[in-house]
């Protein structure tokens, strides 16, 4: 695709569209984070940046863009991890960040209404004050919930509430072409034709840009009490969590994590972790409306566990304990990022019962490339963050050894009957590894849908396929 350079005129025209050339930033005014999202490894600045206030701000760059064929690229918080928010081909960044506005609780309908622009952690506060819940909860609490819903983020409580895609009952979106469409709405059930919304969920900004959602909550749950379960090795722990499944007592959120990556946070976060004699480990929280109902279902799960061989079960039932557990876990990213000069990321996902395997496998790829891999993970729901670290290695051999790390982790999960991407997207990283993954058969259908939603490949072009 030959797309048409940004001069002058058209950044005249943009500040006119915005009326506030505060919100409309160009050539050396713009913000070098606006080339890269989290991860950093891909890089690439846009050629203007607008800040929108509104839809109709929206909806009048596309059209502009649509009739000029001006590539852009819609963003939110940029705490993305495959490129998806990167501005490949240059051209207009629509930066949806300042729509951040909650419109509307509907305590009958049990929805909230906002912008897509609002942070996960204000979500969470916000309905909670009003007894209320938004049951996703992705690491990254400052990410906003159209990028959330963008990726079909999933998050710890994925096992017993599932993942972003079950909370979105309605959408406002943006076409590449700037006409404005809404897509299911606050009905309960709906079997109208295709599922558009479907579609745009999960979809990285490539077919429509999301300016409104309705989301689905649920009443709060009283009370919640977490287990910290230590093992001998990660085989022991891991091997547990099918059993604990299968008991029907099912946790909020199973959790596992090693040793080195507690380690890793205690010295980040300059506070100790409950417990780190340990080799590894597993995290579980219960949720209910009664201290006698989260009891049961914990007690089971801690039998089981001790049975399988975990060496102690701690409950955390008092907030200042929680905190001191689930800060650590929350900051693992962050203490792995710190830990190595560059480090890239594998998003598998897998069934349950083959977790155990892919994480050994893991490890024995550590041994066989040696280079320093770091991993956690949803053990619940299969979503395992591998982290391969780049340390003293030259550029070069760390593009060799990476490339071939992730090439035989992606073949395993594929022979593991696992994805690409359990909820962090494919964006431009890991494109070449969903072909492989799918086939050229899917790769085929998923080129139709993005023709008939965008047929000049205008937005957020280079991204998944």
């Amino acid at each position: 695709m030959n797309y048409k350079k940004i001069d002058k005129s058209d950044i005249k025209y943009i500040e006119s569209i915005i009326n506030d050339n505060e919100r409309v930033f160009y050539g050396e005014n713009i913000n070098e984070d606006y080339s890269h999202d989290e991860l950093g490894a891909i890089k690439k600045m846009p050629d203007i940046v607008v800040q929108v206030l509104s839809t109709e701000e929206v909806s009048k760059v596309m059209k502009y863009a649509y009739e000029k064929d001006i590539p852009v690229t819609p963003r939110g918080s940029g705490t993305g991890l495959v490129g998806s928010a990167v501005p490949l081909y240059g051209g207009i960044i629509i930066d949806l960040s300042k729509m951040n506005r909650i419109l509307e609780l509907d305590e009958e309908n049990l929805t909230l209404t906002l912008e897509p622009g609002v942070l996960l952690m204000e979500i969470s506060k916000y309905v909670e004050e009003h007894d209320l819940f938004y049951p996703p909860d992705p690491g990254e609490k400052t990410a906003t919930i159209g990028g959330n819903i963008s990726t079909n983020a999933g998050g710890m409580r994925a096992v017993k509430y599932g993942v972003t895609r079950d909370y979105v009952r309605g959408l406002e979106v943006v076409l590449p072409n700037g006409n404005i469409v809404d897509l299911g709405g606050k009905v309960v059930k709906n079997s109208s034709g295709y599922s558009l919304k479907e579609l745009i969920v999960g979809s990285e900004g490539t077919l429509g840009i999301v300016t409104k959602a309705t989301l689905k909550l649920l009443p709060l749950p009283k009370k919640a009490i977490s287990l910290l379960i230590p093992f001998k090795d990660l085989d022991a722990a891991i091997e547990t969590v099918p059993k604990i499944i299968k008991s029907k007592s099912i946790p909020t959120a199973i959790e596992f994590m090693q040793r080195e990556a507690i380690v890793a946070a205690e010295e980040f976060l300059g506070k100790k972790f409950p417990d780190n004699t340990s080799d590894a480990y597993l995290l579980l929280t219960f949720d209910g409306n009664s201290k006698e109902e989260i009891e049961n279902d914990y007690e089971k799960v801690a039998d089981i566990c001790l049975k399988e061989g975990a060496l102690d079960a701690f409950i955390s039932d008092t907030e200042e304990r929680q905190e001191s557990i689930w800060s650590a876990r929350g900051a693992f990213l962050e203490a792995i990022k710190a830990s190595t000069s560059e480090m890239d990321e594998v998003d598998v996902v897998v069934p349950r019962n083959k977790v155990a395997e892919f994480v050994k496998f893991t490890k024995g790829v550590e041994r066989e490339f040696n280079i320093r891999i770091r991993s956690f993970g949803h053990a619940g729901d299969g979503n395992l963050h591998v982290y391969i670290l780049k340390d003293n290695l030259d550029e070069d051999k760390w593009k060799e050894k990476l490339n071939s790390v992730m090439e035989v982790m992606y073949k395993k999960s594929k022979e593991l009957h696992g994805k690409v991407s359990g909820e962090h997207g494919i964006g431009f990283a890991k494109k070449e590894y969903l072909h492989e993954s799918i086939g050229e058969n899917m790769i085929e259908i998923m080129s139709g849908i993005k023709m008939a939603f965008d047929s000049k490949n205008i937005l957020n072009p280079g991204k998944i396929f």
